[in-house]
């Protein structure tokens, strides 16, 4: 009965894995397992329910628009997840970002802003796929580069809102990250020292 029931635990997380014996590795499995059956059942469930799976994959149906915007908000996402020290929702959120990062369209910039956005796109992926998989002290390192990657790519695509870049003298020798509120709520300490930063300039 032990079993029945473990099983039917692991498979409602796990729905295209076989159940395997994975106690100490649970939480960090659990997450990246999700995010591959969601994209597999996003995959596959393209011809079978349009209608009805868009509802629950709202957030993954968005990054199709090849929209900047997107990016960011995905960005945000995960910034609040790392202010909040939440090293699990970092990763589910470190996954969405690196989808919608993949599907940035940029088609409509000149040649030389294309491939300056195909290389920022292609390091800001590999942090985002990073902080999929890794601990909250990892994350926080990869955070620091793909903020600089994400005010990159604003620098060509713009920004329909007002963006803040805040700057943590603490953290690293100094460190930047974007927020949408002028308030600073530090993302590289959490609880730690939350409110640890300065405004250094706006965008847009």
């Amino acid at each position: 009965m032990k079993k029945v029931r473990l099983t039917t635990i692991m498979v409602m997380a796990f729905i295209s894995l076989s159940a395997m014996s994975c106690k100490d590795a649970k939480t960090e499995n659990s997450t990246n397992s999700e995010m591959i059956t969601e994209e597999d059942h996003s995959k596959m469930n393209h011809d079978n329910s349009d209608g009805h799976h868009d509802v629950d994959k709202k957030e993954m149906a968005m990054n199709g628009d090849g929209n900047s915007q997107t990016i960011l908000n995905d960005y945000f996402n995960l910034k609040d997840a790392l202010v909040a020290d939440d090293n699990a929702k970092a990763k589910e959120l470190g996954a969405t970002l690196a989808t919608s990062l993949g599907k940035l369209d940029i088609s409509k910039y000149t040649d030389a802003q294309q491939s300056e956005l195909r290389d920022i796109m292609e390091d800001a992926i590999e942090h985002a796929e990073h902080i999929s998989e890794s601990d909250i002290k990892h994350q926080r390192e990869h955070f620091k580069v793909l903020s600089k990657d994400v005010t990159d790519m604003v620098a060509i695509t713009g920004t329909k809102v007002k963006l803040y870049e805040q700057f943590c003298p603490m953290y690293d020798g100094g460190t930047a990250w974007l927020s949408t509120k002028e308030e600073v709520r530090n993302p590289y300490y959490g609880s730690q020292m939350l409110k640890c930063g300065k405004v250094q300039r706006e965008i847009n």
